[in-house]
């Protein structure tokens, strides 16, 4: 069944890879019609997420950024599927790293870096650009799909423009490998921890949030660099992006206290266009009160 699934999401792959842009966007507009019209895909989820958020905002203003918000994801829909058979060429000028010259300054020293980003704007199309754009090797963790013929297609695509896939259960091992070379570690921090052990807890977008310690856990222990990936959408299929420098000495910080300055990060750049977040995402599944320390 699995490789029946995939040979039509092949074809429809190879179906979006020559349609063009503009009729992309038509196909973006079709879908926002159904999934908030006609499906409503997770609409109670978006709706509370935004009003827990943004308590001082009308209902009308919660309704104009859950609208924003369904059109900006179907347009990382089709985007990212159009990611699959886009030219390398393409990719470096819809998503154009502003200051390529301090990560690469820090390659020529030899150090490794973590860049922390979110879901935010187009983020598919972030794994792609940013090794094509850098000369240090770039590595970004995700979640591996249950489909292996997919997933083993989604990592060689992204692997072609310079970016290497890991497992994000593997990133222990990733780093240590690779802790005698310039490396850039792209990890997104604005996700739902799997494990509430060693979260650390603070206040995001005005509620109680627990925050993966793994960022601030490697930057501290191998001593590397931290900097924020902030991305801007420039018109509709056009990004640019910039690294601002959070540490380099990460060890300078107590514990806990370089997550809430890279989560300020994010959540400034949420509230100051909050239609970009992935508010579909159950982020606040968990409250510390709920859990048994």
């Amino acid at each position: 069944m699995k490789i029946i699934i995939y040979l039509f999401f092949l074809l429809f792959v190879l179906l979006v890879s020559v349609i063009p842009f503009w009729l992309i966007y038509r196909l973006s507009d079709l879908l926002f019609f159904v999934f908030y019209y006609l499906i409503g895909y997770r609409k109670k989820v978006v709706y509370q997420n935004l009003k827990n958020s943004f308590t001082e905002k009308s209902e009308e203003e919660i309704r104009l950024i859950a609208k924003d918000f369904y059109r900006n994801l179907c347009d990382i829909l089709v985007e990212g599927l159009k990611g699959f058979g886009i030219s390398k060429a393409s990719v470096v000028k819809r998503y154009k790293l502003l200051n390529p010259e301090i990560l690469n300054a820090y390659y020529n020293k030899g150090l490794s870096m973590i860049g922390v980003t979110a879901h935010y704007c187009n983020w598919e199309w972030g794994t792609l650009a940013g090794g094509l754009q850098v000369r240090s090797k770039v590595i970004t963790f995700f979640m591996p799909l249950s489909n292996q013929y997919i997933d083993m297609f989604l990592k060689k695509s992204r692997e072609a423009c310079g970016t290497t896939l890991e497992a994000a259960h593997k990133a222990s091992r990733v780093f240590e490998n690779n802790k005698n070379n310039p490396v850039i570690y792209l990890m997104v921090a604005d996700q739902s921890p799997s494990n509430y052990n060693k979260v650390y807890w603070l206040n995001f977008l005005n509620q109680e949030t627990a925050c993966m310690p793994g960022v601030e856990r490697y930057a501290k222990h191998y001593n590397i660099p931290v900097f924020f990936i902030d991305i801007k959408r420039i018109k509709r299929g056009y990004y640019e992006f910039s690294v601002k420098i959070i540490t380099e000495n990460p060890n300078d910080f107590k514990d806990g206290e370089l997550t809430v300055k890279y989560m300020k990060l994010i959540e400034e750049k949420i509230k100051k266009d909050p239609a970009n977040w992935l508010w579909s995402h159950r982020r606040w599944k968990k409250k510390k009160s709920e859990l048994v320390i």
